[in-house]
Formats: structure tokens, sequence, C-alpha cells
């Protein structure tokens, strides 16, 4: 039997690097890439099939709740474990509607990792205590956005725009990265302010964040004045 192949999906480079070291001392596992970004997630896992796809939530460009929407609805024979600061019941439960397979909080041991490994190999679902009490049957029955059927109505390219405006990106540096018009982007924008019933990219900003589809702290870093970046 041939390794596991795991891509590895964070944007701090420490914690790609930590965990690569780890992998390396195990004979049973290959990391074969490491994305920085939900969108290079997305394209490494396509190209090159892994096995296990270890997850961060929160990403520029695309958090890895999207992420983990598009690698699945491509290939869903792909295990995606969330490895994340995020223990709210927001991040879980969005997590697991978009059909991860594990969730650990970054407080884990790599031993318990190396446990989710094999638990959501053999088909099933691994969580860490942390997280494990958010996860009852009528949670998931429900699912993230009930109480909120504005959310159900945006298209996956609109919630892309969404985090990107969030994160305070101009519709020129949105259009670029999408590889869309920014006539386009700004079609999004008004459909998105009409579909929410917002006004403002503040009001926009805070709703991404009660989505999960950014952070605070993603989105104050992205707003900061280029000076203070």
């Amino acid at each position: 039997m041939g390794k596991i192949k795991i891509i590895i999906a964070d944007d701090h480079m420490i914690v790609r690097e930590g965990l690569i070291t780890s992998f390396n001392r195990e004979k049973s596992f290959e990391v074969i890439a490491e994305a920085d970004s939900g969108q290079e997630a997305i394209r490494l896992s396509l190209e090159h099939f892994p096995d296990i796809v270890i997850m961060d939530i929160s990403m520029p460009d695309l958090n890895g709740m999207e992420a983990t929407r598009q690698i699945l609805s491509k290939n869903p024979n792909i295990k995606i474990i969330a490895l994340s600061m995020h223990t709210k019941k927001l991040y879980v439960m969005g997590m697991l509607n978009a059909g991860i397979s594990g969730y650990l909080s970054k407080s884990c041991s790599f031993k318990e990792l190396l446990k989710a490994i094999e638990v959501v190999l053999s088909g099933k679902i691994y969580l860490c205590h942390d997280v494990a009490r958010f996860v009852v049957e009528s949670a998931l029955a429900s699912g993230q956005n009930k109480g909120d059927p504005r959310f159900s109505l945006l298209s996956q390219r609109e919630r892309e725009v969404l985090q990107l405006i969030s994160e305070g990106h101009k519709n020129k540096n949105i259009a670029d990265k999408l590889h869309i018009s920014t006539k386009t982007v700004q079609v999004h924008r008004t459909n998105l302010k009409k579909k929410l019933n917002l006004y403002s990219t503040a009001e926009l900003t805070k709703y991404a964040i009660s989505k999960g589809l950014t952070s605070i702290e993603q989105s104050m870093e992205y707003h900061l004045p280029d000076n203070i970046k």
C-alpha cells in the first residue's frame, strides 16, 4: 500500500512547516503540496488528487469553508480535515455542512491529528473534544443558515466576492483575483446588497464575518492603511 498523500492548506508558513516536519517523521505519509489560500488549495487538490487535505478556515482570498465546498463538489472522494484556531459553533457547523470529515482545534496534538486521519480514512467523522459538544443530530439537520434564508440565495461567485469585499479589496483587485471584469464585480456587489438587504461595505463586512466567510482579524488586516501593514 502506498503512502497517504496529504495537502496542507494554511496561510501561516510556520504552521505548514511544522506539520510538514512532523509528517516527514512518519513513514506512512507524504505531503505532496502546500497552499496558503483557499484558491490555491482548490487548484492543488484538483491537480494532485490527495487522500487528505488539512484545511485552515480563515484564509485570504477564499476561506476554507468555501474551498472545501468547491473541492468536494469536484472530487467527493477527498477527505478534508479542518484544523483551526476557531472552535465556535459558527465555524464548526459551517465546515461540517461544507462536507469535512474531521475537525480539530490547533491546540490538539499531532498524535491526535494522526488519529483523526486514521478515523476519516475509515469512512467516519472525527471531532476533537473542543468542538464535539456542538454536534448533535438536530444541529446537523438544521444547518448553519437556518433562520437566515438570505445566505442560501448567494451563488458561489457571490460568496467569493463577498469575502474579498470584506477583506478590503477594491473592484479592480477583486476582478484580477477572480479573473472577471470590474463591471461583473460591480454587478455582484449590487446583487449582494439587494439579496442581503445591506447598503454599505461596512455592513457587508460585518455580515461576512458573522457567516464565517472571513474573520475579524483578516478584515482588520486588509483594511489597514498601506503604511501600517
